[in-house]
Parts: C-alpha cells; structure tokens; sequence
C-alpha cells in the first residue's frame, strides 16, 4: 500500500509540475497581450494575467510543499503576433483552453484537494474564455476529435448497423 500511496504522489507532483508550467506559459502571454491591447480588453487581459499569477504562486506553493521541484518559466514562449484585437482574443482563448487542458490532468489526481483546486481552476479559466469569446466547446480542455458521420437511419433491433439491413 505504501508503494501505491508514494506512485500516487509522485503522479500528483508530476501533474502538479505540468499545471505550474502551463501557468507560466499563461503568465508570459498575458504580459504580452497587457502591453499591446487597450480600453476594456485590456482590463480583461490584467484581470486574467493577476489571476494566472495567483494560481502559478499557489501550484509552487503545492508544489513544494509535497517534496516536488518548481518548474521553472522558460525564458521566453512561442506566442504568435497580435496585430489587432481579434488576434488577442484568439491567443487569450488558446491559453485559457491550455491551462484547462492543464487542470484537467491535475483533476486525476488522488488527493480530493489537488481535485478540488482543479476543478476551480478550470472553472475560472473557462468562464475567462467565455468572456472573451461567447463560445464554448463541450469539454474545454479536451483535444478535438474528428467528426464521425451519423449514420443515416437508426438501425432497429435485430438489424446489422453495418448495413442497415436484418
């Protein structure tokens, strides 16, 4: 048992490690967005980079404080150009939809409080991009799968699916 409990919290640390990551990715780009938006974008942009900063000071905190090494900020991040309005929206959008990737991960973990602050993270994140952009995908977070088609008629009991037909 005490082997599982040591795996377990290795995987939380691991996980834990991934979300800081993404947190300062999310940090980066925000600082970015700050200095080249205005009026109330950039309110929403400061509001979000606080929060990020917030968040990635507690995950480091979580960190450390279950034996883990903070991860830290790289030097500089692949962020794509922001000429206008649109395209802070669009990158805003992108970081928010990877630190809920992110937390969705550190939701996995065994530890009911690591899940809860999960949980609140990705809400946070989430109604952050929704604000942003009055759209959502059905789990934020998730990659996109390929569309399957529907089949064209329901098969009914006893008929083959793979052809319609009994």
């Amino acid at each position: 048992m005490s082997r599982r409990l040591a795996r377990d919290g290795a995987a939380d640390v691991a996980r834990l490690g991934k979300a800081l990551a993404a947190e300062h990715a999310a940090v980066y780009a925000y600082g970015l967005l700050g200095a080249r938006t205005t009026g109330t974008l950039r309110s929403r942009v400061s509001a979000a980079f606080d929060a990020h900063r917030y968040r990635r000071d507690q995950l480091r905190s979580l960190l450390l404080a279950r034996g883990g090494k903070a991860v830290e900020t790289e030097a500089s991040y692949d962020v794509p150009v922001t000429a206008s309005a649109t395209d802070a929206v669009n990158l805003a959008v992108r970081v928010e939809d990877g630190i809920t990737a992110a937390y969705l991960e550190l939701a996995a973990c065994e530890e009911l409080t690591l899940r809860r602050f999960a949980a609140s993270a990705m809400q946070e994140a989430v109604t952050r991009s929704y604000g942003l952009r009055r759209q959502i995908k059905a789990l934020p977070g998730m990659p996109e799968q390929p569309a399957t088609p529907a089949p064209s008629t329901s098969p009914g009991l006893g008929t083959d699916p793979s052809t319609g037909t009994g």
